[in-house]
């Protein structure tokens, strides 16, 4: 085993010894947890297209994910039902109103971070909404993607021949892709014959479609980062766990599942 493949099982491991007791935990301490990771991702945003963060405009866009990505009104129980998004438009608001302070500031400009605090709050947003809903419906979303990356990689590394989207990921193939469904089929069949429950308010036959549309959901959202990192010329979104990369690195995929999963009303 390589030194690079042995940092990345090691710090693999160690991420998600912390990670996965606290999905399990729930509450308070995950919700901050996310909470966290959302501003990070937004962090790693600003800094692909070199803004700093420490400005006004980097510090509003990562507090705009943050209360976008949790449940405000479960904390003040003044505030409304979807606490969570009037206080985001606030605090987007106060992020244009940087076009007020500053001349040289636009519209065009806001628009970035604003985006990025929706892209990653709305994600974050899910996955939070998700584990109060029931831990079973995380781990069924973890399973999909984790199969689908492992999937994708054994197939299309042995059997992959096709370029999926050569322009966006030159290493990613058909194969690879079709493998990765076919993983995450498998592997969330045999959770739902373990955690029957996790398929409500669906039988078993239409989860597994949900789980087609799931794992092409999730490669979709890895495809959407690699774009990203393209166009601004970096590898990795970050340096947050050595050997994986940042945030986004990890949890681009499960920021366009948990979504969709959401829309069809699993949670």
């Amino acid at each position: 085993m390589s030194k690079d493949l042995q940092k990345r099982v090691i710090f693999g491991f160690i991420a998600l010894a912390i990670f996965i007791p606290l999905v399990l935990m729930g509450g308070v301490a995950f919700q901050i947890l996310v909470g966290l990771l959302a501003m990070l991702a937004v962090h790693e945003l600003l800094r692909m297209k070199r803004l700093p963060s420490t400005s006004i405009e980097g510090v509003l866009a990562m507090l705009a994910a943050f209360v976008l990505t949790l449940p405000l009104e479960n904390y003040l129980k003044v505030l409304p039902v979807d606490g969570n998004v009037v206080a985001y438009g606030l605090v987007v608001f106060l992020l244009l109103g940087c076009t007020v302070l500053s001349t040289s500031y636009s519209f065009e400009d806001a628009a970035y971070p604003i985006a990025s605090s929706f892209y990653v709050g709305l994600g974050f947003n899910a996955l939070i909404d998700a584990r109060l809903m029931n831990v079973d419906k995380v781990l069924l979303a973890l399973f999909i993607v984790w199969a689908t990356d492992s999937g994708a990689y054994l197939v299309g590394t042995r059997y992959g021949r096709r370029k999926l989207l050569p322009h966006v990921s030159p290493n990613k193939t058909i194969e690879g892709s079709l493998g990765g469904i076919l993983a995450a089929v498998l592997v969330a069949a045999i959770f739902m014959f373990v955690r029957p429950q996790v398929a409500t308010p669906y039988n078993f036959f239409v989860m597994l479609v949900l789980t087609v549309v799931f794992s092409i959901a999730g490669q979709f959202g890895d495809l959407v980062e690699s774009a990203l990192k393209r166009h601004f010329g970096v590898k990795d979104s970050g340096k947050f766990i050595p050997g994986h990369g940042g945030v986004l690195d990890r949890f681009d995929s499960l920021i366009f599942v948990f979504p969709l999963m959401h829309f069809f009303g699993l949670f």
